[in-house]
């Protein structure tokens, strides 16, 4: 028996998923045009770098602080008391902040160089690495009254902004569709721009309604936008880099927004001497390093066929951390109250550790297996049916010998499982068969995804 191996199937790359727009190429500056862009580019950040070491040159040197991303790791006196409890001293801890921000904007600078050197020939990427080595050096910016760290900051905060607002729009082929999404990004450089000015005109001291229709309309259009895209622009290649591009931003928003709630659920992880609050750099560095990663993998398109293995994974092994953990610990109170109950002994008990430590070891394959198959039918429909199918006809394949009906079932598993347009098998008979060899033919329903075999 064999399946005919002449298959021509088109890339799903080149495909075009919306049904009214055909794949263009990616934008490309050429010329003269990439010249200045690169050139422009170029200076600014080696101006960033200068505003940098002057920064570093006159602020003083007792007062200097550098964090990572969105913590505060200034020594007050209560930081001072919980590190002496730890037996550290303030400037080991500085330093350790330091080395810290120094290897996130090392990832940061190393990925926009990358993206620079490689494909600055495309404005999306030439925008995303400018983002990346601008967010990267305004980590090392040390606070300072020079009135150049003082203007450039100011220039750069919006410049860097506009740059991710730019990237964001028109992610991934550097082009506006639709053609008025520009106004999106002049919105980001308007938005950058009032809230780095001081006065009464700064975005923060606008009327909450006004601050909250200009954060849904830059924002909410940027998300509709790439929704738009996606849905009816976008080619099979370009969505999975836009899975890549969405992995990264959207966990990195699931962990600062999980960091946050957990300090606002619990105060005493929000105080100065916590321990929490003393591992605030730490986790604010493993948190911002998913960000540059994945972009780099989505601009690359290094291994985009993994995205969809990647995201089941985090899925499953997520709701199944949260559920045994919301088990664990409502094993450990309810055993605890029923110890107390039955003995009246108040504490913490070593065989409710360990009962309840079995009952998770217990509880972990099947809940994976459960929590897996959930998933796989709730977003992997294809998928999960395509592999119920395989595994019905291994068994019938077991237990047929009818080769008649072997072949229809044949046929019609691969029209299940592959949604050809038309399937053809060749059978060799035997010669005493009586039978004249053929080919046995099967038109399926309407093709989908562009797929011919």
């Amino acid at each position: 028996m064999h399946l005919s191996n002449d298959v021509t199937q088109a890339l799903p790359g080149e495909v075009p998923l919306g049904k009214s727009l055909s794949p263009r190429a990616n934008f490309q500056l050429s010329g003269v045009w990439l010249l200045m862009a690169r050139g422009a580019w170029i200076s600014f950040i080696l101006f960033e770098l200068l505003v940098v070491f002057i920064a570093l040159m006159t602020t003083d040197r007792q007062a200097l602080t550098i964090c990572p991303f969105i913590v505060s790791c200034a020594v007050t006196p209560a930081t001072a008391q919980a590190l002496r409890h730890l037996g550290l001293i303030p400037s080991s801890y500085i330093i350790y902040n330091l080395v810290l921000t120094a290897l996130q904007s090392l990832v940061f600078l190393l990925v926009g160089g990358v993206l620079f050197w490689r494909k600055s020939s495309e404005p999306v990427s030439l925008m995303a690495s400018y983002f990346l080595v601008g967010a990267a050096l305004a980590s090392l910016l040390a606070p300072s009254t020079h009135p150049l760290v003082v203007a450039f900051s100011a220039i750069g905060g919006v410049s860097v902004f506009g740059a991710l607002g730019y990237f964001l729009v028109t992610f991934p082929d550097s082009r506006f569709v639709p053609r008025w999404s520009w106004v999106l990004v002049v919105l980001w450089l308007v938005q950058a721009l009032f809230f780095v000015i001081s006065g009464p005109f700064n975005i923060r001291s606008w009327p909450p309604l006004l601050f909250a229709a200009e954060e849904l309309l830059t924002y909410g259009g940027t998300v509709g936008v790439l929704i738009y895209r996606y849905v009816r622009v976008f080619t099979f290649s370009q969505r999975q880099q836009a899975k890549w591009l969405l992995f990264g931003f959207a966990g990195l928003i699931v962990m600062v927004t999980l960091y946050d709630l957990l300090a606002s659920v619990f105060p005493a992880l929000a105080a100065p001497d916590s321990l929490y609050h003393l591992a605030g750099g730490t986790l604010a560095t493993v948190m911002f390093l998913s960000m540059p990663l994945s972009l780099a993998i989505a601009i690359q398109y290094y291994r985009l066929w993994d995205i969809d293995v990647l995201i089941n994974r985090a899925i499953v092994y997520g709701m199944l951390t949260i559920s045994l953990g919301l088990i664990y610990f409502g094993l450990v109170i309810g055993l605890q109250a029923l110890v107390h109950l039955v003995t009246g002994q108040a504490g913490q008990s070593p065989v409710v550790i360990v009962a309840s430590t079995l009952a998770i070891a217990a509880l972990f394959q099947p809940l994976h297996r459960r929590i897996q198959a959930i998933i796989d039918r709730r977003f992997y429909r294809r998928k999960y049916n395509a592999t119920k199918t395989l595994a019905a006809f291994s068994t019938t394949l077991r237990q047929e010998v009818d080769l008649d009906q072997l072949r229809e079932e044949l046929i019609t598993v691969v029209q299940e499982t592959m949604q050809p347009s038309h399937v053809s098998l060749w059978l060799r008979l035997v010669a005493t068969a009586g039978k004249p060899s053929g080919a046995w033919s099967s038109e399926p329903p309407a093709p989908q995804d562009g797929q011919k075999v």
